[in-house]
């Protein structure tokens, strides 16, 4: 009796032990639970992020010009940065006005129809399952097959065909709500997918915007 009582403690010790780190790989990967206010941007000083800071920036200026002439919403864009690794923050909603990011969050690639694609590729041919860049434009939402949705039309010769491959804004469940680099995330079917948490972000910046908000790709 002695030695199964001994023997239980110790299956129950490591049962807790293979729980806890199991509760760290998680925390790890996805975030602690969080409100949507930790999105909010902080750039840091270093040099690579101050050169990051000066591309958005200039994308910035030419977004709010293009938006001036074409009646898109002239205070807020999304400007997301392929160049970034997919484990960082790539998204960022920019207020033109105030040339700041207000947020920013992690965003998947297209896979290309490859098992896994660490560093994206571009193409615009319908069935590609590649991320298209250019310039979109932020249509209505709708509940798909990833629930919360947003239509994207396509501005340019690079990506004309995304409404006709279905290319959205939408979430999925496995991609992180903070960053996680070195490690990639998942790819998408080219679609700008975020994280669940993020959208809900994304969605009252969009929904609150009496003009159409661009949304813009680029290396």
């Amino acid at each position: 009796m002695m030695h199964l009582k001994i023997m239980l403690r110790f299956i129950a010790r490591i049962f807790s032990m293979l729980l806890l780190l199991f509760g760290l790989l998680i925390t790890f990967y996805f975030g602690y639970p969080f409100t949507n206010n930790n999105h909010k941007s902080i750039f840091k000083k270093s040099d690579e992020e101050l050169a990051e800071r000066k591309k958005i920036q200039s994308y910035s200026d030419k977004a709010k010009l293009f938006c001036r002439q074409h009646g898109f919403n002239n205070q807020i864009c999304f400007l997301i940065d392929m160049h970034l690794p997919s484990g960082k923050n790539r998204f960022f909603v920019y207020d033109m006005n105030k040339d700041s990011a207000i947020s920013y969050g992690v965003v998947a690639h297209g896979s290309c129809n490859y098992s896994f694609l660490a560093m994206p590729k571009f193409s615009n041919k319908p069935g590609c399952g590649c991320s298209s860049i250019g310039k979109y434009k932020v249509g209505n939402k709708y509940t798909g097959s990833f629930g919360l949705a947003y239509k994207l039309y396509g501005l340019n010769a690079s990506n004309s065909n995304a409404y006709k491959r279905n290319i959205v804004l939408h979430s999925y469940y496995l991609v992180p709500d903070k960053e996680v680099d070195p490690l990639p995330v998942c790819n998408s079917r080219g679609c700008v997918m975020v994280s669940d948490k993020y959208i809900g972000t994304l969605s009252k910046t969009i929904d609150a915007s009496a003009k159409p908000i661009l949304l813009w790709i680029f290396e």
